[in-house]
């Protein structure tokens, strides 16, 4: 975080400072601000926020004890340190946050980004976090840091010298993007897709549809939206740019784009394409598994071009990205069993896609064998989006469709249903009878995607399975 006295964190926040030792409002606070005490240090700022599970406020004295300067609590607490009461420990976040940014970006050199979409997200950030870096510094979310508390935390670690700031926005439910990207009003907004995930919490696509365009509602006057020309939803959010005066620049495959994907190809080396960028041909070799990232990979792209950046260095600094993420179609185990963890998160777009690859990458001599976990968030259109994705397996001829978890069985019933007969597809109620199973029945020649939202913890699987087969 840039430095700023106690005083004027007090203000930022609208809260009421209480002084402890030597410490007067002039003291300047020159660490970083978190809300897990492990990860504060010396001159820190640490926010107790009150939790689910636990309360913040339990861990003052671990973070003072980790060097915090200062504590943001909701009620006084019995420690040494001085301490900021405020009415809202999560809101108060967002507000430093937006005083933080405000700062540097009054020095005119940051330009910031948002991005958003029902797939893709994490993989986008990380691939114009990369094209950017090299550009002047650059701030990307760590991991999937895209919601109240993850978006504010990143956003405090921009410095006077921050160029770039990349910024993640998930949404629990309407009014969540807009109240994130509120806070920094992005230069640049990047759709990528409007899907079926946490369609639950938004009453259908067009709820979804409605809660991604408030990105692009919030981009301040004269900047760029970026948007996917492939997805309807998000080819209709132009007029909502052209409505505020932004500049719209679209990506996708079809003629209208400004960054174009033609001749892709995909093995288990990665993918291939020529990108389009302006009429300009620049081929690209896309290390990251699956087709579909090279609309990821358009997507950053035509943000960095965007931010003036040359294409072809852009394409080239993709070219170096081998991983998008950890447990995000992350290749595993050896030459005999090769596994792909993609179990980070799960979608109906993002399963189907993964199926996709899988069936995509594997050669003639070898065989598929998906391992399938629950989709989450999915609300009402849980059971029938389960079924689509059993079926989908059976269609791309996937060899071997392992469920596990009861709130997976439709997909393994569904799969079933479609004709996978002669134990095809089978199911577990644990992880670790299905991880007993895949001992004895994977095979040299084996190509295995782990596949589930994260709260089914199938990546845990799909590491042991790397470990085991390496």
């Amino acid at each position: 975080m840039i430095a700023l006295t106690l005083a004027q964190i007090a203000h930022a926040v609208s809260g009421s400072l209480h002084l402890a030792g030597a410490d007067t409002e002039d003291t300047v606070v020159t660490g970083g601000v978190d809300t897990d005490s492990r990860l504060i240090d010396s001159g820190g700022v640490f926010v107790a926020k009150p939790g689910e599970v636990t309360d913040g406020h339990l861990f003052v004295g671990a973070a003072v004890s980790n060097g915090a300067a200062v504590a943001i609590v909701e009620r006084t607490v019995d420690e040494q340190v001085s301490q900021v009461v405020v009415a809202d420990a999560v809101q108060a976040l967002a507000d430093l946050a937006r005083e933080v940014v405000a700062r540097v970006r009054a020095q005119g050199r940051l330009k910031v980004v948002g991005i958003t979409g029902s797939n893709g997200k994490t993989t986008t950030k990380n691939l114009l976090a990369r094209i950017l870096q090299d550009e002047g510094e650059t701030v990307a979310p760590r991991a999937s840091f895209n919601n109240e508390v993850g978006a504010p935390l990143t956003m405090l670690r921009v410095t006077d010298a921050t160029r770039y700031l990349v910024c993640e926005f998930g949404a629990s439910g309407p009014g969540a993007i807009a109240h994130l990207a509120g806070l920094v009003t992005p230069d640049v907004g990047v759709v990528l897709m409007v899907g079926m995930a946490h369609a639950g919490g938004f009453g259908g696509i067009e709820g979804t549809a409605a809660a991604k365009a408030e990105l692009v509602q919030a981009v301040r006057p004269g900047g760029v939206a970026v948007l996917n020309a492939d997805d309807a939803r998000v080819a209709a959010m132009a007029t909502i740019a052209d409505d505020r005066g932004l500049s719209v620049r679209r990506f996708g495959s079809v003629p209208a784009a400004d960054v174009r994907a033609e001749e892709i190809e995909t093995d288990a080396a990665g993918t291939r394409c020529t990108l389009v960028v302006d009429g300009a041909r620049l081929p690209l070799h896309l290390r990251v598994l699956g087709a579909h990232h090279v609309w990821n990979a358009m997507a950053a792209l035509t943000a960095a071009v965007a931010l003036g950046v040359d294409p072809r260095d852009a394409v080239a600094r993709l070219e170096t990205v081998e991983l998008a993420e950890r447990w995000r179609m992350q290749p595993l185990g050896g030459d005999r069993v090769r596994i792909i963890n993609d179990a980070y998160n799960a979608s109906p777009d993002s399963m189907a896609a993964a199926l996709r690859t899988l069936a995509q990458i594997t050669g003639p001599n070898e065989r598929t064998v998906a391992v399938l976990g629950a989709m989450s968030e999915l609300g009402e259109y849980a059971g029938e989006e389960h079924d689509r994705i059993g079926e989908l397996a059976v269609r791309l001829r996937i060899q071997r469709i392992v469920v596990i978890g009861a709130e997976a069985r439709r997909l393994y019933l569904a799969a079933v249903g479609e004709g996978s007969w002669d134990d095809e597809a089978v199911f577990f109620a644990t992880a670790d009878e299905a991880y007993d199973y895949l001992l004895t029945e994977l095979r040299d020649g084996d190509r295995v995607l782990v596949k589930s939202s994260n709260s089914a913890g199938l990546r845990f699987l799909g590491d042991r399975l790397g470990e085991s087969f390496s």
